[in-house]
């Protein structure tokens, strides 16, 4: 089989050495997954599942700078895995990455419980009945939740994770508190959130949480971040996560 099959291109994450998969005229990753992966605390043992991966980045990333030592990545959509599964081969990462292709949902049925130390995400945005559906199928499942909803995927989580395991997630900022009390509801406290913002005038579109598992409530802040300067540019910040300073 082609590593590189038609419809497709190798982008270079100016990263490593690491390279991804996309789709020319499909869902590619963004901003978000970038500082997701700056912003979770992976140490180089951690054993990490990736929920939703897509075509492999938040793996790409997280190994790309030292962290997490073996992960799991689960993507439902069939031909996203494939895809998935051939970046990592394309970046000689098959014995440091499995690619599940399968709902997050089943994934008692390849791990143990209580058997990984950090589970990152960044789960579909939208919600049934409240967005405009892609009529894509691939940009739909990508960017809506299924309909069993994020409950589902944080119950799993604190199944597969360790006494005190860590979950980060990037959500939209106006929905924090709907993130917040979906964990907390699934006994994952809400430890670190760190609010994006696209210029210093705007308001807060993104937010970064991370959650402990049964740890006792207590929110720790961190500093904005803003991505653009007035004039466009990027911010020293973004240019820090981007490894471009």
């Amino acid at each position: 089989m082609e590593l590189i099959q038609p419809g497709e291109r190798l982008d270079d994450l100016q990263l490593a050495d690491m390279r991804i998969l996309q789709k020319e005229n499909g869902f590619r990753f963004g901003m978000d997954a970038v500082l997701l992966a700056d912003f979770a605390r992976v140490e180089a043992r951690d054993v990490v599942a990736d929920f939703g991966t897509g075509t492999g980045i938040l793996p790409l990333l997280l190994l790309g700078r030292g962290k997490g030592s073996y992960i799991h990545a689960f993507e439902i959509q069939q031909d996203m895995a494939d895809m998935a599964r051939r970046t990592m081969q394309l970046n000689g990462l098959t014995d440091r990455v499995t690619v599940h292709a399968m709902p997050v949902e089943q994934a008692l049925t390849v791990l143990e419980p209580c058997s990984l130390d950090v589970i990152i995400s960044n789960p579909p945005y939208g919600t049934p009945g409240t967005t405009l559906l892609n009529p894509s199928d691939t940009l739909r499942v990508s960017r809506h939740q299924s309909p069993e909803g994020l409950a589902a995927w944080l119950t799993m989580a604190y199944r597969l994770l360790k006494g005190k395991g860590r979950m980060a997630v990037v959500y939209p900022a106006p929905r924090m508190l709907e993130m917040m009390q979906a964990m907390e509801k699934a006994h994952l406290a809400p430890k670190r959130f760190r609010m994006i913002y696209p210029a210093a005038h705007k308001p807060s579109n993104l937010v970064l949480i991370e959650a402990v598992k049964d740890a006792k409530p207590m929110l720790h802040p961190e500093s904005p971040l803003i991505v653009y300067e007035a004039d466009g540019s990027m911010t020293p910040e973004l240019k820090r996560i981007y490894h471009l300073e």
